[in-house]
């Protein structure tokens, strides 16, 4: 039966190519409600797409109110949950893409595009994982749905409103938002936002959102040629445009930070050297600098399960009213939040900051002796020759949402990393490897 579904899945491929080509080419980032939209237009033609595709491949949809919308098939009393989001990072600086963002073009193999990979491609495979199993006479004894979130790259008000609205809870499930073999340890998520009245004279705006290493942050003002004289004494890479200095970084996702290169950290060690006026700088320059684990707030907070605690600085805004960071923290399992909480608040004394909570998603867990860890790493271990064992994540993804949930791929271990970066991709051949993996963990799963 094995060779069946991979025979079927390759059948597919051409369709589901084009339909993860549709559904990247809606740019679908968060905006203001619009047109009873509560993330935008886009990220709503986004979700009705997407149900549209389901519904013409034979599922049974539902659409809620622009937050949410689930595809099921089968029968039976067990619900098996597969869980993707249809909402995207900005695109960043058009000019460092190599394809338009949403053109999603083909080039040397690879599919490009803001999505491709995070979450659109992946969650569109596992749509036609399972076509491709319908298409075979699959009997669906248990009950499978999709659900597919549009905020979760925000405060996943999506997935919440899920649960408000008493609907049915999967009893285990997945989702296609990671890498493989599968992530069964999830760091916990907390977002806080530092601000106090502002003592600076210079004005910034820097960052596009808080789960991304900036990969640039610029600056204009009196201290131009200061600020250019001390970056080259650092060097610290820019690019120069009349009256403006652009500082470059590395853009990475907040989660593995301390792999990434930090514009606002950079540009903030160069502003603090040349004694520019601002608590803001102050802080990021002396406390963070450029290290990602934030040893100077917490030191050494790390265990076996999960790793090193990651610290990213998001957004700052500074101008002649308020001075305010936006910062991402991911934190090991076996710490308790309110021990960084501690650890911030008294950072935060020493400059006269005040922070506030944006979000906050606690850590999870699933031990490798659960059934759906078991099976998941059967079928990986068989399809691809390597080993299974479950890994740790500080990635925040929709495993959280659900009891006995994981993330499971799409990203296969010799693959890229590419998501929330400039030149987003998916490798086609990875494409098809992974649904196939997805059609036979499903039929395995179904069993």
């Amino acid at each position: 039966m094995k060779e069946q579904i991979k025979s079927r899945v390759n059948d597919l491929k051409e369709e589901m190519i084009s339909s993860i080509k549709g559904c990247v080419s809606i740019p679908s980032v968060i905006d203001t409600e619009k047109n009873d939209c509560p993330f935008g237009e886009n990220i709503d033609k986004a979700l009705r797409y997407t149900l549209d595709l389901c519904k013409s491949l034979g599922f049974k949809t539902v659409y809620k109110d622009g937050y949410y919308g689930y595809a099921e098939i089968g029968e039976g009393k067990e619900l098996i949950g597969i869980l993707g989001h249809l909402d995207v990072v900005p695109e960043g600086d058009r000019e460092n893409w190599i394809h338009p963002p949403y053109d999603c073009v083909i080039d040397d193999g690879k599919l490009y595009g803001r999505g491709t990979q995070d979450d659109k491609g992946p969650t569109i495979a596992c749509i036609y994982a399972v076509k491709a199993l319908m298409d075979l006479g699959v009997k669906f004894n248990k009950r499978l749905r999709f659900i597919f979130g549009t905020d979760e790259e925000n405060l996943w008000r999506c997935i919440n409103k899920y649960k408000e609205n008493n609907e049915e809870i999967p009893n285990y499930g997945f989702t296609p938002d990671s890498k493989f073999p599968m992530i069964n340890a999830e760091k916990g998520l907390l977002q806080v936002y530092l601000s106090k009245k502002s003592t600076s004279d210079i004005n910034i705006k820097v960052g596009n959102a808080l789960n991304a290493v900036p990969d640039k942050a610029e600056y204009s003002g009196e201290y131009l040629d200061k600020l250019k004289t001390e970056l080259d004494r650092l060097g610290y890479e820019y690019n120069q445009y009349k009256d403006k200095i652009c500082v470059i970084g590395k853009s990475v996702h907040s989660s593995v930070s301390d792999t990434g290169m930090n514009a606002i950290c950079r540009l903030a060690i160069a502003l603090n050297n040349i004694k520019v006026e601002s608590d803001a700088i102050r802080f990021i320059a002396e406390v963070i600098g450029e290290d990602a684990n934030a040893n100077n707030i917490i030191k050494d907070c790390k265990d076996d399960v999960s790793g090193k605690l990651t610290f990213n600085i998001g957004k700052v805004e500074i101008d002649s009213n308020i001075e305010k960071i936006g910062i991402d923290i991911r934190i090991p399992v076996t710490y308790k939040k309110e021990d960084f909480e501690k650890a911030l608040t008294e950072a935060c004394d020493k400059y006269d900051f005040t922070w506030k909570q944006y979000d906050y998603l606690a850590s999870i867990y699933v031990p490798e002796d659960n059934f759906l860890v078991k099976t998941l790493k059967k079928v990986y271990e068989e399809e691809t020759g390597l080993d299974g064992t479950p890994l740790s994540s500080g990635g925040a993804t929709y495993a959280r949402a659900l009891d006995n949930c994981v993330a499971y791929g799409m990203i296969l271990p010799w693959g890229k990393k590419t998501e929330h970066q400039a030149n987003e991709y998916i490798v086609i051949d990875e494409l098809m490897k992974a649904t196939e993996i997805y059609a036979i963990s499903i039929y395995e799963l179904l069993k």
